[in-house]
């Protein structure tokens, strides 16, 4: 059975601070119309469940209609991670990683009604462990893979550099370690820095 590791896009679903909230609203109802409703959506790259393009952090790289759609289906490794703040090689170090090129952390027992002020983060370092072990995907419970405040942004860029994509914002709090399918396609929208995805996991 698949199970849904997708954040609900609903209004005052957390947002990076200035950025853009989501909203959703009937444009034109049937009564309108008098055939159908017609709903319209307003929302950041960035909010909820979302896969990074590399665009994002880097103007010179690829957009997110660009990335190859089965980065994002396949085997994935979930890994507990809850209660380290800066999640590098040695905490991962003895799970079996060989097979399932794609991992995903879970950092937080919940995820927060509010966005967060501080996050488990990625270090920079990881990247090139997981390079190693075959990994091409990484997938956090949190917004971001960097601190909040982060400008620099390091472990971004070390993944790409390592060709490591991003996905964030999943909800893995009831999900057990172990290894899963994985599915987590991003909308196909041109030009994009990102885009939501729908993500779901079935234990293999």
């Amino acid at each position: 059975m698949w199970i849904d590791i997708t954040q609900t896009l609903k209004r005052g679903i957390p947002n990076w601070p200035g950025d853009t909230p989501f909203s959703f609203g009937v444009s034109y109802s049937k009564e309108q119309t008098g055939s159908v409703n017609i709903g319209k959506m307003e929302t950041s790259m960035h909010t909820g469940t979302h896969a990074d393009a590399p665009f994002h952090f880097d103007s010179a790289a690829p957009t997110i209609e660009l990335l190859d759609i089965n980065l994002f289906i396949g085997d994935a490794y979930v890994v507990d991670c809850v209660g380290v703040q800066e999640i590098g090689p040695e905490h991962i170090e003895n799970v079996n990683l060989q097979g399932a090129p794609r991992l995903l952390l879970k950092t937080v027992p919940t995820i927060s009604s509010t966005f967060p002020d501080e996050i488990p983060i990625i270090k920079p370092e990881l990247a090139d462990y997981l390079k190693k072990q075959g990994v091409f995907l990484i997938g956090v419970d949190n917004p971001s893979v960097d601190p909040i405040d982060s400008k620099q942004v390091a472990a971004h860029h070390a993944l790409y550099q390592h060709g490591i994509t991003i996905v964030e914002g999943l909800m893995l709090e009831h999900v057990e370690p172990g290894l899963y399918d994985f599915i987590a396609l991003p909308l196909k929208i041109e030009g994009a820095d990102g885009a939501p995805v729908r993500a779901v996991i079935r234990k293999k």
